[in-house]
């Protein structure tokens, strides 16, 4: 039922949301030159796949977990998009092709050893990672793996489609503050 939820979603998001999406992809041009961001991350069974986002960092930014980025890497435009969190609105396009869920465990990079096996010990690659979930509304990172795998587990064990909408509703409300970065 989730899967049929997530698929229509994001097809009535993108289509709703083209213009923004037009409007963020021309200023990001302006901005960095290149407006969109693909890393390669963590998905379900631990299977790779290519997260789309808007650009926040310049460019030469070292491929590491927000929380070991440094703010100054962030641009001007790139923090008005993590406060508002329109950078994650590309990733509806992996919630179309099956990739994610809008609600789930945020996937991270294969460099977050620690966070990789505190997920694993607790079966967390079970399930499509997701745009947003408890975690984030609760503003808990991947600064601390072992809560992170904790709160992801809840998560997931008491998933329910009114929890989905309410994880959901509460993002597009302001909660969760999106991914700490270093204050350098």
């Amino acid at each position: 039922m989730i899967r049929i939820v997530d698929f229509f979603a994001a097809l009535i998001g993108l289509a709703l949301l083209w213009p923004v999406l037009l409007i963020v992809t021309l200023v990001g041009f302006f901005d960095t030159g290149s407006p969109i961001f693909i890393q390669k991350r963590v998905g379900r069974n631990k299977k790779s796949f290519s997260l789309v986002k808007f650009r926040t960092m310049a460019i030469e930014t070292e491929s590491v977990a927000s929380h070991l980025a440094s703010n100054r890497s962030i641009t001007k435009f790139g923090k008005f998009l993590r406060r508002t969190k329109i950078d994650e609105l590309p990733q509806l396009l992996n919630v179309l092709l099956g990739q994610m869920s809008l609600v789930g465990p945020r996937p991270n990079l294969y460099n977050q050893k620690e966070l990789i096996e505190e997920r694993s010990k607790l079966k967390v690659y079970e399930v499509l990672p997701g745009i947003t979930g408890l975690a984030q509304i609760n503003n808990i990172d991947m600064s601390t793996p072992e809560l992170l795998a904790k709160t992801d587990k809840e998560m997931i064990d008491s998933l329910s489609l009114k929890n989905y909408f309410t994880y959901v509703l509460k993002t597009i409300a302001g909660s969760g503050k999106g991914d700490a970065v270093l204050k350098k």
